[in-house]
């Protein structure tokens, strides 16, 4: 532990005087626990401090569970509430079994851990229960994520198959890649040899989290093709709105709440010091992340706002949400490593780049219910590329050890290096998760296990899949619009000859 109390017998000797030895001693044992428990402290702050940091993430998943109960037709909400319950219980097991391995097993090589299978091994000096669980939060993000581009529409087996495969492999090869201290492209490498002298930066997951979540949902979307009636014979997109407007704000508060988890707990530790002595530790440099997240959603937020009152005339609350969510996907990357003037710049063309990619999609065709593959995919690639032109040094070096001229954002005079590692990063994780995800969606739909039946889709999948709806409420669609029609019969005419008007059954 830096800055640990020292003592030495001798030394003190000779300041107490002669015959002073038994006296010097006995103060430099004293003085020894007490370092101890110094050290004891520390662990016990920073444990404590990654603890309840993991179980702000873990409260992001009551987030997402809303947000997508919200953004789809009731007739699927139970089916959509599944999959988010399923996420975190079948990413529990196979992280702890392969996941947290592949990712952070060292000593290991650049492509993939090979220690701490199971959790063997564990604690030690640099990973304990702690960082376990926080990193386990992370993986169940990422399969979230995907789950809101494939909704309304996926059978229930290829969802556990996805989310297993997607937490227990594909997301840690691509977090040992750029978080270990063994990954081939990660700033923490202990041997020197960094990309470009710097190694990608990621801070809390642009590119680890959002950019895999979000383009295994794009594949899994596009694999599938739209929902039944989301574009007509000519080709017209058809808005199939959720349910719940009250639920989409719900779960985007508590996303809100659990980024001040996912961003500023990705320090890990709070008990370091910058300058011994002063207010310039790590403490502060948590505040300051918890800021720039903050200004990003907020900006990004007030930007969809106007933005989508000049495209199509309405204040809409659910737009807004994701654009605020759009604007921490962008700030998470380099949340820690810029000033927070630069993160307000992240938030508003992250609203822009959230516009553009759904204007985009919806002249391809594709369909995404929750706008996921826009927002974690697109934002979270102009997230990384934000992060290599405003990173300042001095907040590299704090974080990621002091590296005289150190490359840093390209704006703030730092060269062109950090940009192209950035740019690898969205290169190699594109293909990574294609590869991979794509792969496995494209096997699950030639084995006709990946998208439900037509029958299925218009009846819901909560009555033809989960025994029930979640309560009673009607769809504003063409589907329940038929129901109340055929529901409707009229009378007989009255014995006067008069006709009456016809009356619900």
């Amino acid at each position: 532990m830096s800055g640990a109390i020292t003592c030495s017998a001798t030394d003190l000797a000779v300041l107490l005087g002669p015959n002073a030895t038994e006296a010097a001693t006995y103060i430099c044992s004293q003085l020894g626990d007490v370092n101890k428990k110094f050290i004891d402290a520390a662990f016990a702050i920073d444990n404590t401090y990654l603890l309840f940091s993991a179980y702000l993430v873990f409260s992001m998943q009551l987030g997402f569970a809303m947000l997508c109960a919200g953004s789809v037709r009731a007739k699927n909400t139970m089916n959509i509430m599944l999959t988010n319950v399923l996420d975190a219980a079948a990413g529990g097991l196979f992280y702890y079994l392969f996941g947290y391995a592949f990712a952070f097993g060292s000593p290991s090589n650049g492509f993939i851990g090979k220690h701490f299978f199971g959790l063997k091994d564990i604690p030690t000096a640099s990973a304990d229960y702690s960082n376990f669980l926080y990193q386990w939060a992370f993986a169940i993000a990422a399969a979230g994520i995907t789950s809101g581009s494939i909704a309304e529409r996926t059978q229930f087996v290829a969802y556990l198959i996805y989310s297993s495969f997607l937490t227990g492999f594909v997301y840690p090869v691509v977090s040992h890649w750029f978080w270990s201290v063994d990954g081939w492209a990660s700033p923490f490498r202990t041997d020197g040899d960094l990309l470009f002298g710097t190694g990608a930066i990621d801070f809390a997951g642009s590119g680890v989290v959002h950019m895999v979540g979000g383009i295994a949902g794009l594949w899994g979307a596009f694999l599938e093709g739209p929902r039944l009636g989301r574009f007509d014979n000519g080709g017209r997109a058809i808005a199939l709105r959720g349910h719940s407007a009250s639920l989409v704000v719900l779960g985007t508060f508590l996303l809100w709440f659990g980024w001040y988890g996912f961003n500023p707990g990705s320090f890990n530790k709070i008990l370091v010091t910058y300058e011994t002595g002063t207010y310039n530790g790590q403490w502060s440099a948590v505040g300051r992340t918890a800021v720039t997240t903050t200004l990003a959603g907020c900006t990004a937020a007030l930007t969809t706002l106007f933005g989508k009152r000049l495209l199509s005339g309405h204040w809409n609350v659910t737009d807004v949400c994701n654009g605020l969510l759009g604007g921490f996907a962008a700030i998470t990357g380099g949340c820690s490593v810029v000033e927070p003037w630069a993160a307000i710049i992240c938030g508003f063309v992250a609203a822009l780049v959230l516009l553009g990619c759904n204007k985009l999609a919806e002249k391809l065709k594709y369909d995404d219910p929750l706008e996921a593959a826009q927002l974690h995919g697109g934002c979270g690639a102009w997230g990384l590329i934000f992060t290599a032109l405003f990173a300042q040094e001095k907040y590299l070096n704090q974080i990621y050890g002091n590296k005289p001229g150190r490359p840093h954002g390209l704006f703030m005079g730092g060269g062109g290096k950090l940009l192209a590692a950035q740019l690898i990063q969205i290169l190699v994780i594109t293909g990574w998760v294609s590869a991979t995800m794509g792969t496995l969606f494209f096997i699950l739909k030639k084995m006709k296990l990946l998208r439900i039946s037509s029958e299925d889709e218009m009846a819901g999948m909560d009555m033809t899949r989960h025994g029930g709806f979640a309560y009673m409420y009607f769809d504003d669609d063409e589907s329940h619009k038929a129901i109340q029609l055929r529901r409707v019969e009229p009378r007989s005419p009255s014995p006067s000859g008069a006709n009456t008007t016809p009356t619900p059954v």
